[in-house]
């Protein structure tokens, strides 16, 4: 009876679209999705159901038609992914606001594994992703018909995303035909849905959304549905868990980083909205004043969503309180009257908060993790991490504490550790509050002045340092080119797995370097077995360090080739891959993969490790299997600097970072007394930076354009003495030939002092010899006037 109702209601009131557009090959462009979407404005389709996605959000023609469909009242409902179980896997167009991002569930109404997973990754680094999915359908195990007869039982988000688009064509007939075009939006119905939809009781909300569709709630709410503006979710809640993860799992306290919930604006008074004033925080008690609250949002709303980032700090005096924070904010929306209507229609959006406060945890328990510089596809080709993965070319799951990185995130904090993300550059942090600055797989590069801060953090302020690389290497890289059919253009990879040469000018001051092999291989350390996946090795480090060293095989191109040459009694070569030792006052540890922290294509993890490097790196504590004397260097690893991995020349990598070409600026994300500024101790000030082995380019000749290297500046960060004053060998005396656990390692105790007083000195003296010399001059020239 349900299924004859809805197919005559379907056939009645709508037309009803559900296209899988391919080709035998299973390739698709992007020109025939348009060609698709002008055929359903053409005809005034009422609902467009969508079973593709993919994961470019930046196919900016593809985005801004999808824009205009909504924009033309076209209720869109689309497939969010079979990406799952991973998370940040949102495929386009299901990941855009305006659009019904539909995920899976089985008959049980568990996620199903196959369902992708939020965060929305369009936000990062400087932000915080959205809740996605917005709704979860039956989608295991569904009778469909074959396409020559008969049935099968079908799975995916593709299955659960028709059983949606059947409800809202459904749902559709609720309203009267004649109040049908009014009424009816695509946030309207994303309203009904979400606020209809029954939430279950496991998932969190970057696996179920709202929750399972409900076709009777929303009816209901649809029935006497006026046209208002919402806010989606409408509450944060730190106490409940677990579907308020990430936000449950660590709560607020003084002195932290701003913790930013990204909620979507949905705008059922028209296309066209606009938010008339700064939100409002109104907290129901008189604690409710310890939260300084701050709101980014979109002043114009279109097509018919918007944000509101709402970046939340504990204040000082809130150091050591201990308990709830309750109150709502609000959001005041206007938009254009409808035909008829004389004024302009408003809505007051309301969101509740409840949040957890703790007192300040100590420094050992602080870790800070560096979000900035990462880059993912897209904008820019960044290969995948291990190379073992054929089916899976681009790293493109935001490489975020809450994605791909979620399990290591659950993990810290099981272990006692409150983890902070940082979007912005290292001179936008306080080292004194952390006692680990955590590194991993960044592909960005680093300013001038990140660069001195972290030496100075590390050595002077007893900052920890855990670096997790991945491999580099330019022959590789050039081998992973391809031609794209959909663009017409030849995409290569902008970086390896990491960003090596940056991170070696990072490390430089420290006299630690990583090099451009790619090993592959197994292992055994700290009582487990560990997979090492395409990492790299440590080709510098200084004495007295410790440094684990491993046999692997080296599978980069110049790497494969020995691999051929050797006999089959040979032995593989032993490769440096983990390296912990003292700088000063702080302590440093880095090691080649970070492949066993991500959950995209890990093997086996290496948690273990992780919470014996933050052991270390936090408090000093020293794994007797880690620092064994053993591995104590009595002499450094050292590569000279023209054996050390090179960037690239041949790529537009402007197009893709936040620093080449960039200003250095904190941003939103960082505490609220640096927003605007270059940071700690630095002054605001404009700038215009180019990197070594990076040329001028002109950045309107596209994101895979090259350029001519002949003509590049390469400048140093300190005044150069001789062609060999690298930065690695500017370090060489301070950390070769001393021992690192040594008190006086660093220029900064005492020999800063020493060289300008010394420098004094002999100004001085050549001031008084000049004076000398003035006075003889002085009295021969006089005695020449007199004789004239």
């Amino acid at each position: 009876m349900l299924n004859a109702l809805v197919l005559h209601q379907i056939q009645r009131y709508m037309h009803f679209v559900c296209s899988l557009m391919h080709s035998l090959l299973q390739v698709s462009y992007t020109s025939w999705f348009l060609d698709a979407f002008n055929y359903a404005i053409a005809t005034n389709m009422d609902v467009l159901n969508l079973s593709i996605g993919g994961p470019d959000y930046l196919d900016l023609p593809f985005v801004e038609k999808i824009w205009e469909i909504t924009a033309n009242n076209i209720i869109m409902v689309s497939a969010i992914g079979n990406d799952g179980p991973l998370y940040g896997t949102l495929n386009n167009p299901a990941d855009q606001s305006d659009v019904i991002g539909v995920g899976g569930i089985d008959y049980s109404d568990h996620i199903a594994s196959f369902s992708s997973r939020g965060m929305s990754t369009w936000e990062l680094p400087h932000g915080y992703g959205r809740v996605k999915p917005d709704i979860v359908a039956y989608g295991r195990d569904i009778m469909g018909s074959k396409i020559s007869a008969g049935c099968k039982s079908l799975s995916g988000t593709s299955v659960a995303s028709p059983v949606v688009a059947g409800v809202v064509c459904l749902l559709v007939s609720v309203i009267p035909e004649p109040d049908r075009k009014n009424i009816l939006n695509p946030a309207s119905m994303k309203q009904a849905l979400v606020e209809g939809a029954a939430k279950l009781s496991g998932p969190n909300m970057y696996e179920q959304g709202a929750g399972r569709v409900d076709l009777l709630e929303s009816y209901e709410i649809l029935k006497s549905y006026k046209p208002r503006a919402s806010i989606f979710p409408s509450v944060l809640d730190y106490t409940d868990c677990p579907y308020s993860w990430p936000f449950c799992r660590q709560p607020l306290y003084a002195g932290a980083m701003p913790v930013i919930f990204n909620a979507t604006i949905l705008n059922g008074m028209g296309v066209v909205g606009y938010v008339d004033s700064t939100p409002t925080w109104h907290p129901s008690d008189e604690e409710g004043n310890l939260l300084n609250i701050h709101f980014t949002y979109s002043e114009i709303i279109w097509p018919w969503t918007g944000y509101l980032a709402i970046h939340m700090q504990i204040k000082e005096e809130g150091a050591q309180f201990s308990g709830k924070i309750e109150g709502n904010v609000t959001l005041k929306v206007s938009s254009p009257p409808a035909q008829g209507e004389k004024g302009p229609r408003i809505s007051i959006c309301v969101l509740q908060l409840k949040l957890n406060v703790v007192p300040t945890p100590p420094r050992s328990k602080r870790i800070l993790w560096d979000q900035f510089h990462n880059i993912k596809y897209p904008p820019g080709y960044i290969p995948r991490d291990s190379l073992d993965v054929r089916n899976d070319i681009l790293d493109w799951h935001g490489d975020h504490l809450h994605t791909n990185f979620h399990i290591m995130f659950n993990m810290l904090r099981d272990a006692g550790y409150y983890v902070e993300s940082l979007g912005s550059p290292l001179t936008c942090f306080d080292a004194r509050l952390y006692g680990t600055l955590l590194l991993v797989d960044l592909e960005d590069e680093y300013f001038a002045e990140e660069i001195e801060k972290l030496r100075d953090d590390v050595v002077n302020t007893g900052l920890g340092l855990a670096v997790f690389s991945e491999w580099y290497n330019v022959d590789t890289m050039v081998k992973m080119r391809f031609f794209d059919d959909n663009t017409r253009s030849w995409w290569t990879p902008v970086t390896g797995g990491a960003n090596v040469p940056a991170l070696n000018d990072l490390l430089a001051p420290f006299g630690i370097a990583f090099g451009d092999k790619i090993l592959n291989g197994d292992f055994s350390l700290l009582g487990e077995q560990n997979r090492y996946a395409s990492g790299t090795d440590i080709v510098r480090f200084p004495r007295g360090g410790y440094v684990h060293s491993f046999p692997f095989l080296d599978s980069s191109e110049s790497g494969a080739t020995q691999n051929v040459l050797q006999t089959s009694g040979s032995t593989k070569a032993d490769s440096p891959i983990l390296g912990l030792t003292v700088m000063g006052e702080g302590r440093i540890a880095v090691y080649g993969d970070s492949n066993c922290l991500d959950s995209s294509h890990m093997v086996t993890n290496c948690f273990t490790l992780l919470r014996k490097i933050l052991d270390f790196t936090n408090e000093d504590v020293r794994d007797p299997e880690l620092f064994s004397d053993s591995n104590k260097q009595d002499s450094p690893l050292y590569e000279a600097d023209n054996q050390l991995p090179s960037r690239r020349t041949d790529v537009n990598f402007s197009a893709y970072s936040a620093i080449v070409g960039k200003e250095l600026i904190c941003r939103t994300d960082t505490r609220l007394e640096i927003w605007g500024t270059k940071g700690y101790s630095l002054q605001v000030r404009g700038r215009n930076r180019r990197l070594p082995g990076y040329p001028v380019i002109d950045l309107g000749r596209g994101l895979n354009s090259t350029s001519d290297a002949s003509n590049i500046w390469r400048p140093r960060l300190t005044v150069r003495s001789n062609k060999d004053d690298s930065l690695g060998n500017r370090y060489l005396g301070l950390f070769y030939g001393d021992e690192p656990d040594a008190p006086m390692l660093v220029g900064g105790h005492w020999l800063v002092p020493v060289v300008v007083a010394v420098t004094g000195i002999l100004l001085l003296s050549f001031w008084r010899i000049r004076q000398k010399r003035r006075r003889r001059r002085k009295g021969s020239s006089s005695g020449r006037l007199a004789n004239i």
